[in-house]
């Protein structure tokens, strides 16, 4: 039996083999991704302030590894090859499979002119700790903020780091007796930035802008970025450090892969999380384009959900069983500003909007908690 391989090490795959285990505790299974670590991606909005040092959310997974008996290939994926039954590496190698679970995440869509004078805080730690260093060596002048989406995709945005970067960096300016000596501006082609938030969180969001007086560019397309400027339809906005999340798309070797893609590039999936035409294949978190809500966000959150249902749905069509796991849509996250937060919870029956000073320590009690599970 060549059992089960998972192609990434992010949070869609590590609740994937847990979910396997649970199960079935002798199927093979084993994981390609560049390096055997996870990165904390939800906390790298600490690094720029300096509450959270980069290194300290590399998260070896050697130990979860040997934990869950899961043999470790180091590489990148190529391609697939016999219906997916064979995944195709950058360096050569082939690994054969009876299941495959992709999770192998998403990238940026690098379009704007002149996109490398801004810096994307989730693309890893190095990114972040670049913010990092920039904000230290300001005495003063200008920060643009801003994201933007896939134009093709709506799910595909991620501009709740970008507020929290924002409202992190402002407080941190507060606190720091330097705030008078800065220009905060929140920019993004879309009028309602935030939107599959909710209607009400898009509201207290600017609300809260407005209170700590960040200047907001909002509802005009993207034309260019240069070294101290970013160019809109509907203007310029000077500016010393450019902060910016593009949209995202699919990974980049699925494109030539064969598989089913979306208008955005994603790989597809059913209900089931099954990539359509490929037998025993699964798709979960940032890489997949899913069945659901357009709000349905690509956060880690939805990768463990998706991950969960994705392996127990494998293993009953490996068993001859019809998969009848869904995902259910939740969107959950905290808004993080260090100095309180705002939770957002959105489900297809409710949702909720909670703002409180203790949301800022409960993210942090939930990143020990999470990490530490990984580490021991």
């Amino acid at each position: 039996m060549s059992g089960i391989t998972l192609i990434g090490s992010s949070f869609g795959a590590v609740s994937a083999i847990r979910a396997l285990r649970k199960r079935d505790a002798r199927v093979p299974i084993s994981v390609l991704a560049p390096k055997p670590d996870l990165i904390y991606n939800a906390s790298l909005i600490w690094v720029p302030t300096g509450l959270r040092r980069g290194n300290a959310l590399r998260v070896p997974l050697q130990n979860f590894f040997a934990k869950h008996n899961v043999r470790f290939v180091a590489g990148r994926a190529r391609g697939l090859d016999n219906g997916g039954r064979s995944v195709l590496t950058e360096d050569g190698q082939t690994l054969d499979n009876d299941g495959l679970i992709i999770a192998s995440g998403a990238r940026y869509i690098k379009k704007p002119p002149g996109i490398e004078h801004a810096l994307t805080i989730c693309e890893g730690i190095e990114a972040a700790e670049a913010i990092h260093a920039r904000l230290q060596g300001m005495s003063g002048g200008t920060i643009a903020c801003g994201f933007a989406g896939n134009p093709s995709e709506p799910t595909a945005a991620r501009g709740g780091p970008m507020f929290e970067l924002l409202f992190g960096i402002e407080t941190w300016l507060r606190r720091s007796g330097q705030r008078g000596n800065f220009r905060l501006v929140f920019f993004a082609p879309a009028a309602k930035p935030g939107e599959r938030l909710g209607a009400r969180a898009v509201e207290g969001l600017l609300r809260e802008m407005q209170r700590r007086g960040i200047e907001t560019h909002l509802g005009h397309k993207l034309v260019k970025f240069e070294e101290r400027a970013v160019h809109t339809e509907g203007g310029s906005i000077a500016a010393d450090l450019i902060l910016f999340m593009p949209g995202l798309t699919g990974p980049a070797w699925a494109q030539d892969s064969g598989l089913p893609l979306s208008a955005g590039g994603f790989v597809q999936a059913d209900a089931q999380l099954r990539v359509p035409g490929f037998a025993q294949t699964y798709v979960v978190g940032d890489a997949g384009s899913h069945a659901g809500p357009d709000w349905m966000p690509k956060q880690a959150h939805m990768a463990d959900l998706q991950g969960t249902a994705a392996a127990a749905n494998l293993l009953d069509e490996l068993a001859g069983k019809a998969p009848e796991q869904t995902a259910p849509a939740e969107l959950i996250c905290i808004v993080d500003s260090l100095d309180g937060g705002t939770l957002v919870y959105r489900t297809e029956k409710r949702s909720l909007l909670l703002r409180a000073r203790l949301l800022h320590p409960a993210k942090r009690w939930f990143e020990r908690r999470y990490i530490g599970a990984l580490r021991g």
